[in-house]
């Protein structure tokens, strides 16, 4: 192994970030994103990449002890989680986990914690804003409804928020650039602030019925490889690309159907409050590079 000099590069509030924590969050962003180790993607935005990710860790954690007494959940849940996060790298039992993660060098108490955080602070944005999610079932049942083949779109996303003191079209251009000279999934790994950026921003095969109008439309008025240009939705802007186009036989199990799409949709309510709620939080907070 390497020998690195751990130094402290930044604090969140009261919380110490070193150089250390950043490259141990890069192997495990590596590990979970196959990408992230196999996309052209430079050292230093790598780095940036790590970074970011652990402030915006520091953050929800400093939040979090303010609404809860302890931030853990009940053992079981959490092996099962973790067994299910971590299938695909043959991991089946706990002592797998913990004995896949003591051979690269990373404690697996620490993703243990990483997870929990993350479980506790989804809790805590569906019991805050659940009763804030507006689906229209009726509307969904009726176009799932529809005579005739329908349309699937295979999609990637962008999310991503301006500073303040930076302008939308600036800060597109940065992104177009970005996806022109590398790729759309590169370009997501950087600048989104979803969770699907560790993925590239793959968001799967996505039916037209889950779509809402404005954007279905917008994605019918774009080219096969092609991305549309930033959609203001609530906590940001989104890029979407329209990887493939599919048209599949209406021979479905409505109810399963229509439970799959309110659930999706529920979902993505729920993330657009958690980074409205998470973009609210940073304001009060402190971040210091040293």
């Amino acid at each position: 192994a390497i020998a690195v000099e751990n130094k402290i590069l930044l604090r969140v509030n009261n919380e110490i970030v070193t150089s250390l924590d950043i490259l141990t969050e890069l192997r495990y962003l590596e590990i979970i994103n196959d990408q992230l180790s196999s996309v052209d993607i430079d050292k230093s935005q790598k780095f940036e990449i790590a970074k970011n990710s652990l402030i915006r860790e520091k953050i929800r954690e400093i939040e979090l002890k303010k609404l809860v007494k302890e931030i853990k959940i009940e053992e079981e849940f959490l092996e099962k989680v973790l067994i299910n996060n971590f299938k695909k790298k043959k991991i089946e039992t706990i002592s797998d986990f913990e004995n896949f993660f003591n051979k690269i060098g990373i404690d697996p108490d620490l993703i243990k914690k990483k997870i929990t955080l993350e479980i506790v602070w989804n809790q805590m944005i569906y019991s805050k804003y659940i009763n804030s999610v507006k689906i229209n079932k009726k509307s969904i049942k009726n176009n799932l409804l529809k005579k005739g083949k329908k349309k699937e779109f295979l999609l990637s996303e962008i999310l991503f928020t301006i500073n303040e003191g930076e302008q939308l079209n600036q800060k597109f251009e940065e992104i177009k650039d970005s996806i022109k000279k590398k790729s759309f999934s590169e370009a997501a790994i950087i600048f989104s602030k979803s969770d699907t950026s560790n993925k590239g921003g793959k968001l799967g095969w996505i039916k037209e019925a889950a779509i809402n109008l404005d954007i279905k439309m917008l994605l019918n008025g774009t080219k096969i490889g092609d991305h549309t240009k930033p959609i203001v939705i609530p906590g940001g802007f989104l890029i979407l690309k329209k990887e493939k186009l599919r048209e599949v036989n209406n021979d479905i199990d409505l109810d399963k159907e229509l439970e799959l799409i309110i659930k999706k949709k529920t979902n993505e309510q729920l993330n657009q409050f958690s980074n409205i709620y998470f973009n609210r939080v940073k304001k009060d907070i402190f971040i210091n590079e040293l």
